[in-house]
């Protein structure tokens, strides 16, 4: 049986950690910061890290894969349903809401994320651009109208009364779980068109929309240091905004369990989880 993933408990931070965080707090002090984060700062909430320590070996499938090929539409339909009803029930963690807290007070000048579970609005920060999509948005590819994620899964269920939404599945970052037959899956089309459905988030194999790219960069653009929290950094558009950090000479901070690419470009590196780090920025910077 697979198993799905409980909230962590923060871990307390190392001494190496709490010396980082000491030159990050000065560094950051005075400065309106920037934040990029990616999949590290959810695993408080219960979602797994993509390329964390542990986390399984996956081959997500591509976006010319699901546009091709029915069976391959219907597995990611099947398992994306199969695991909404927990992605979506997740709750913001301490770390997101010490960034919301840390707008609130005029510290942060936006948030970019490449997660798509849409925990930074939910623990109340406001400028958000989220540039991998959202998953309670869904599209169709035809037309373009846009529904609701719930609406959606209501169709699902009436059509596929079969499917086991009470079993206990591995729900994987992007809300997908694994699914072992669905060859009688039937997928729902959009009611203004018939078109293909497609939850609003990138696929591997698609691009960030441009416009999306461009509020990330103004986000950046805007402001005196860049906070990268719990991202490898291994997607290309991280890296690009990293580098516009460096070309505008502002300094970059680095939270993250574990290596990143851009480790060598950080004026400091956090080597800690992001909730704990963030609850002791938050405190140090609100106070400053």
């Amino acid at each position: 049986m697979a198993h799905s993933s409980a909230p962590a408990q923060p871990l307390p931070l190392g001494d190496a950690a709490r010396a980082s965080l000491d030159e990050a707090i000065a560094l950051l002090a005075g400065r309106r910061i920037a934040v990029l984060t990616g999949a590290g700062i959810s695993t408080d909430s219960g979602i797994p890290d993509y390329r964390g320590a542990g986390a399984p070996v996956r081959t997500p499938m591509t976006f010319s894969q699901f546009l091709a090929d029915e069976p391959y539409r219907k597995r990611y339909w099947a398992g994306s349903h199969l695991g909404w009803s927990r992605f979506a029930s997740a709750r913001p963690n301490d770390g997101h809401r010490a960034l919301a807290e840390l707008e609130d007070h005029g510290r942060i000048a936006g948030v970019v994320t490449q997660n798509v579970d849409g925990l930074h609005v939910r623990a109340g920060s406001r400028r958000v651009v989220d540039l991998h999509g959202s998953m309670d948005r869904v599209v169709c590819l035809h037309c373009g109208q846009a529904f609701a994620r719930d609406s959606i899964a209501d169709r699902i269920t009436a059509l596929n009364p079969w499917l086991d939404v009470d079993a206990e599945h591995r729900v994987n970052p992007d809300g997908d779980a694994e699914v072992d037959d669905v060859s009688r899956f039937a997928i729902p089309e959009c009611t203004v068109c018939g078109g293909t459905l497609k939850p609003d988030i990138v696929f591997f194999g698609e691009f960030v929309p441009p416009v999306k790219f461009e509020e990330a960069r103004g986000i950046v653009a805007r402001a005196d240091a860049l906070l990268v929290l719990g991202s490898s950094l291994v997607v290309n558009s991280g890296v690009r905004l990293v580098g516009l950090a460096a070309k505008r000479r502002i300094p970059t901070i680095i939270v993250n369990r574990g290596e990143t690419k851009a480790d060598a470009r950080a004026a400091v590196k956090i080597d800690a989880g992001t909730t704990e780090t963030l609850a002791a920025l938050r405190d140090a910077l609100i106070a400053d």
